[in-house]
């Protein structure tokens, strides 16, 4: 039986993984095999054990891997091992005490709240309809902390006007209502009009291109990237900065961890409570600008 097969399709049909996911499995898994297959002739994952899989761990950081890399390719261990014995197809694991190297947390990159109003309300949009829509992108993207995948999916039909919020389909098919500003309800009127007049119908996905198709990913990488650039001289400037900045900014202004949580559509509090660092890393340089002994 190929087991390898029987995980993917498990990720991809059970688990209902991102294809980008999945992918990753894979190639992990094949790396894995493939370096069993170099040290005994052939991949049986029973007859795995610890020393192998940790020669394997070592054999990643002598090859210059990241540390980020190698923990992800562990992880991709621990969860084909925990389906094998599942599946009834194991007993045990060897993929158990294995050192993990550290990795270097990084502080989310954002942008400061003067520079992300200066952007959206000094005149850097044009009034034609790729200027419209170049704003709403930055606005919602800013505005309600999504993903750029959820923006992509993102229908008409799920924009709700009279309640200021958004139904998002996230990771693992996961639906979440955002609220966005009330303020935003008038720049996503004038944009489905436009949108409207460009499509000549109010349905289908919320972003378009200029000539009225759904948006895809560098279309949108490239207007977040063009505008950023404007305001900010940091070297990450993705959609996935201003979510990022949304996070941000709500802590800063006292929003509930969990509650932020909640917004971003995070599995764990872990994830979220990143951007904590950030917040406290801003009141530590207020503690020592303003404190006399500071």
């Amino acid at each position: 039986m190929d087991y390898q097969e029987s995980f993917i399709a498990y990720l991809q049909y059970e688990k209902r993984d991102s294809s980008h996911t999945v992918t990753a499995y894979r190639k992990d898994l094949s790396q894995f095999a493939q370096f069993c297959a170099e040290r005994s002739g052939a991949f049986d994952p029973g007859s795995v054990d610890r020393k192998l899989v940790r020669d394997w761990v070592v054999s990643l950081m002598e090859a210059g891997l990241t540390p980020r890399s190698v923990r992800r390719k562990i992880s991709t261990l621990k969860s084909y091992y925990r389906f094998l014995m599942k599946m009834g197809h194991l007993e045990s694991t060897p993929v158990t005490d294995i050192p993990l190297p550290k990795v270097r947390k990084k502080l989310p990159v954002f942008v400061e709240e003067p520079r992300l109003n200066h952007l959206l309300d000094d005149g850097f949009f044009g009034s034609d309809f790729p200027g419209i829509r170049d704003k709403l992108v930055i606005t919602l993207l800013y505005g309600t902390g999504i993903r750029l995948s959820e923006l992509l999916s993102l229908p008409v039909a799920r924009v709700d006007l009279d309640q200021c919020q958004i139904k998002v389909e996230g990771k693992r098919n996961k639906e979440r209502i955002i609220p966005f500003p009330r303020s935003m309800k008038g720049q996503i009127r004038e944009y489905l009009e436009c949108r409207e007049a460009l499509t000549g119908s109010g349905e289908g996905m919320l972003v378009v291109t200029d000539k009225g198709v759904p948006a895809y990913g560098k279309l949108i990488y490239r207007i977040v990237r063009n505008y950023l650039t404007r305001v900010t001289l940091a070297e990450k400037r993705s959609p996935h900065v201003l979510r990022h900045t949304y996070a941000t900014h709500l802590l800063n202004k006292g929003a509930d961890l969990n509650a932020v949580k909640e917004l971003l559509g995070h599995a764990n509090l872990a994830a979220t409570e990143v951007y904590t660092h950030t917040t406290f890393e801003k009141l530590h340089g207020v503690y020592r600008q303003a404190h006399p002994r500071g």
